[in-house]
């Protein structure tokens, strides 16, 4: 790698920026709550989230989508992002991370 150069965008660096977007009802990110099934980075720098939400009609949607976008966006080499909503597999609390889970008070059995 030359010096002062980049380093190459990858999914890693597109989730560390999705760390950011905060589902506003349960007040965790939206990766360790386990909403985001899939980052792709493409060539040219082409984007692909899905993601979902807790539930089907959740009024953070919009919010939630659109924080995603601005996130990965904000990741030097981004140059175009689309963010598809999906319910197949449906959330559920199994699919935090244990830190998400502890912060939640939730058991690793996913018992609330």
């Amino acid at each position: 790698m030359t010096v002062g150069a980049e380093p190459r965008l990858n999914d890693e660096k597109v989730k560390e920026a999705l760390r950011l977007v905060i589902d506003p009802e349960l007040g965790y990110n939206i990766v360790d709550l386990g909403l985001v099934y899939a980052v792709l980075v493409n060539d040219g720098g082409v984007v692909n989230i899905v993601m979902t939400t807790t539930t089907r009609g959740c009024p953070a949607t919009n919010y939630m989508q659109e924080g995603a976008r601005d996130a990965a966006w904000s990741v030097p080499g981004v140059e175009f992002v689309d963010v598809t909503l999906t319910y197949e597999p449906p959330w559920s609390p199994q699919k935090m991370s244990i830190e998400a889970k502890r912060h939640l008070g939730i058991g690793d059995d996913g018992e609330w």
